[in-house]
C-alpha cells in the first residue's frame, strides 16, 4: 500500500489539515479530497500541490465519488461541526443522516478491500454507523477512536514526570468522549510501573491521577471554546493510524474498532488497543486491564449502544 491512493471525503478544518499532514509524511502517492463545497476541495488541494516540491512526488487533487475507485483508504471527515458547549453525542443524529449518504456514495465505487477510517464525531457511533451502511468485514472499518485522547494522556504525563512522551506508555478506552477510561493499571513509565516509578522518582497522588484524567476527558471543550475548533492533533493522531496501515506495521493504537466478544462486548465499536496491519485490524489485543476499568469501558458501551439503539442501529 505504501504509495497508494488515499482519499479523504470532508474537506474542512480536521479534513483539509489531516490531508495536509498526510502529503508531509510522504506515505501516499496520490490523495484526493472530497467535499459538498468543490470549491473548498478545489482551494485546498491547489494550497497543497503547490508545495510538493517540498515532499515526496505527490500527486494532490479534488475530486467527486468516482475517485473513490481504486482507493486503498478512505477517511471520513465529513459532517457538521462540534459547537461550543456541545457534547459529542448531542452531534449525533445530525451526523448520522450525513453519514447515510457520504457512506452509500462511497460504497458506489469503492474497492472491496478498502479500509475505511471514521474521524467524524461522535467517532464510535459512526464508526459502527459506518460498518452497518458499508456492508464491509469489520476489520476493514475502523475509528479514530481514543488514539488523540491516549496522546494528549502521555502529554500530561510527560509534562508531570519529565521523561519524553514516548516512553509513557498507558491507553485511553472507551468512548472518545465523556465516558471514556484511563487505564491506569496497564500504565508504565519507560517500562517501570507507575506506582514503582514515583515510589523512586518522585510524587503523583490520586488528585494528580483524576486531574489529568479531566483535562484529556475535557481538552476538546477547553479548545473549541478558545478557537472553535480541535484539528492539528487530531490530524497528526489520523496520519499516524494510516502510517500504520500503509507501512503493515504491525503497530498497536486505540483506535475505535468493532467489538464482537471482545472484553465482554458486543455491537459497539469502542476504542480498545488494536494491532493494524495492512489488512486493517489484525487483532484485538486481550489487555488486563482492572475490573474498574473494565466496568468503566462496559459502560462506556452501553451508553454507546443506548445512542445507536435511538437511531435504529
Amino acid at each position: 500500500m505504501l504509495r497508494g491512493k488515499i482519499v479523504v471525503v470532508g474537506a474542512g478544518l480536521v479534513g483539509s489539515t489531516t490531508a495536509y499532514t498526510i502529503m508531509l509524511g510522504g506515505l501516499f502517492g496520490e490523495i484526493v479530497l472530497i467535499d459538498i463545497n468543490r470549491d473548498k476541495a478545489d482551494g485546498d488541494a491547489l494550497d497543497m500541490a503547490h508545495g510538493i516540491s517540498f515532499v515526496k512526488p505527490v500527486s494532490v487533487y479534488s475530486g467527486d465519488w468516482a475517485d473513490c475507485r481504486g482507493a486503498d483508504i478512505i477517511i471520513i471527515a465529513a459532517g457538521v461541526n462540534q459547537k461550543d458547549g456541545e457534547t459529542r453525542i448531542d452531534l449525533l443524529k445530525r451526523n448520522a443522516a450525513v453519514f447515510k449518504s457520504v457512506i452509500g456514495n462511497v460504497m458506489k465505487y469503492a474497492p472491496e478491500d478498502v479500509i475505511l477510517l471514521t474521524v467524524t464525531n461522535p467517532v464510535d457511533i459512526l464508526t459502527y454507523v459506518s460498518y452497518r451502511l458499508s456492508g464491509l468485514p469489520k476489520g476493514q472499518v475502523i475509528g479514530s477512536g481514543t488514539v488523540l485522547d491516549t496522546s494528549r494522556l502521555k502529554y500530561l504525563i510527560s509534562r508531570h514526570t519529565g521523561v519524553d512522551a514516548r516512553y509513557c506508555h498507558t491507553y485511553v478506552i472507551g468512548e472518545h468522549g465523556d465516558s471514556e477510561v484511563a487505564a491506569w493499571s496497564v500504565t508504565n513509565i519507560a517500562g517501570i510501573g507507575m506506582k514503582r516509578f514515583f515510589e523512586n522518582y518522585g510524587r503523583c497522588t490520586d488528585e494528580d491521577l483524576n486531574a489529568m484524567y479531566e483535562e484529556v476527558k475535557n481538552s476538546a471543550y477547553e479548545i473549541i471554546r478558545k478557537k472553535g475548533a480541535t484539528y492539528y492533533a487530531i490530524a497528526a493522531a489520523v496520519a499516524r493510524i494510516v502510517e500504520c496501515i500503509a507501512g503493515s506495521e504491525n503497530s498497536v493504537l486505540t483506535v475505535s474498532a468493532i467489538l464482537e466478544g471482545e472484553y465482554g462486548i458486543n455491537g459497539a465499536a469502542l476504542g480498545v488497543p488494536v494491532q493494524l496491519s495492512g489488512f486493517g485490524v489484525e487483532r484485538i489485543m486481550d489487555v488486563p486491564f482492572s475490573e474498574n476499568e473494565l466496568s468503566g469501558l462496559r459502560a462506556s458501551a452501553e451508553k454507546l449502544k443506548n445512542n445507536l439503539a435511538s437511531i435504529g442501529f
